[in-house]
């Protein structure tokens, strides 16, 4: 069936049809719960994505919480694999990335590529009319026409940085039923609801590395690939010792070098092509110019080469924000120029494009 065939059929009872993704946490199962509520008929589905050696599903796909949670909220459940497309869109690139030197951030794209797609791929399958999440953000339709996101009231729990990427068609059929909510109220919300997982802790970890380790990982799906120890150098090029592999640093690191120094060292930058580690001070990580590639446009149609805009922009998840002045230098790629300096801009990592209206675009900072 198409995508607006899909849309355009008529609902038992005028109810409208909405597939929420379950990941087996609290904020999925609170949406469903809210959606109930207002009178969608609503399906749960949860993505299977991955599974560890010992078997065990990822931080994102906890079926056997989700399916506790549907049949307590008493609606239809469905779980559905989506491990070859997370492996090849997901787990791959994010190999490739460390094992070239830079810092991934694998869930912009899989969002994008995984997520929602086999979210609406489920919708359509079901007659759905939208799709929806627990994501902490609120999606609104501009005078322009066209779809951003917004940060969600509760400024600790924003998720919006993690979903720049969603096209203008993902975000004209989802809901977002949390953005206006806080932590507390979400999981009052559930334990009223008969939730089981109404106290369940937030998991902060990327969902196939459950205990962290990056290196370990890489080296198990990639034995054949892993960069040998190279040599630490200064800004200068003198050697200032060995570091064990590209793949255990990232840019801003000071922990774990084995360094003697009277000083703070920081890891400031990672070159691939001589398998150096360039050791620097605090004070080396500071920029106000970073270049973008890899763009995605949201509030913003496009941005013409030559022309700029002032924006406000997230380096990173966890980052403040600084204003910029963002400038189209070709066809694929932006110069980010900050009116305050950042710190520690990582290769790979995601710079979000903010104005008053929401998410304006964003892109995957590149070298240099």
């Amino acid at each position: 069936m198409k995508r607006h065939e899909a849309r355009e059929r008529v609902r038992r009872d005028n109810m409208a049809r909405v597939v929420v993704g379950m990941s087996g946490g609290v904020d999925s199962a609170a949406a469903c719960s809210l959606l109930k509520k207002e009178g969608y008929e609503v399906i749960g589905v949860t993505l299977r994505t991955w599974q560890g050696e010992d078997g065990s599903d990822s931080r994102c796909c906890e079926e056997w919480d989700a399916r506790r949670s549907a049949l307590a909220l008493e609606i239809p459940y469905y779980a559905i694999n989506c491990e070859p497309q997370f492996k090849a869109k997901v787990v791959e690139p994010f190999l490739d990335a460390y094992l070239s030197g830079r810092t991934p951030n694998p869930c912009t794209g899989c969002n994008r590529q995984v997520k929602w797609q086999g979210l609406m791929d489920a919708a359509d399958r079901f007659g759905a009319d939208y799709v929806a999440t627990g994501h902490y953000a609120k999606i609104v339709r501009l005078s322009n026409g066209r779809y951003t996101v917004r940060p969600s009231e509760t400024a600790r729990k924003d998720q919006s940085y993690m979903l720049y990427q969603l096209t203008q068609e993902q975000l004209s059929r989802t809901l977002f039923p949390l953005g206006d909510l806080s932590k507390d109220e979400v999981r009052r919300i559930a334990k009223e609801a008969g939730i089981p997982v109404f106290d369940k802790p937030d998991s902060q970890e990327i969902c196939f590395i459950s205990d962290e380790d990056y290196t370990a990982f890489i080296e198990a799906q990639r034995p054949e690939a892993v960069p040998a120890p190279g040599n630490f150098v200064d800004a200068e090029g003198r050697v200032l010792g060995q570091h064990k592999g590209i793949i255990h640093y990232t840019i801003g690191q000071r922990r774990g070098l084995g360094l003697p120094a009277e000083n703070r060292c920081y890891v400031t930058k990672i070159r691939p092509d001589t398998n150096e580690v360039v050791i620097g001070s605090d004070e080396d990580l500071y920029t106000t110019i970073c270049r973008g590639r890899e763009l995605h446009f949201m509030a913003l149609e496009d941005l013409p080469e030559g022309e700029s805009v002032r924006v406000f922009v997230k380096i990173r998840y966890q980052h403040r924000g600084e204003w910029a002045r963002v400038t189209r230098t070709g066809a694929d790629e932006v110069r980010m120029e900050f009116e305050q300096a950042v710190r520690a801009p990582a290769p790979g990592q995601s710079a979000v494009f903010y104005t008053e209206e929401g998410i304006a675009g964003g892109a995957t900072i590149a070298e240099g």
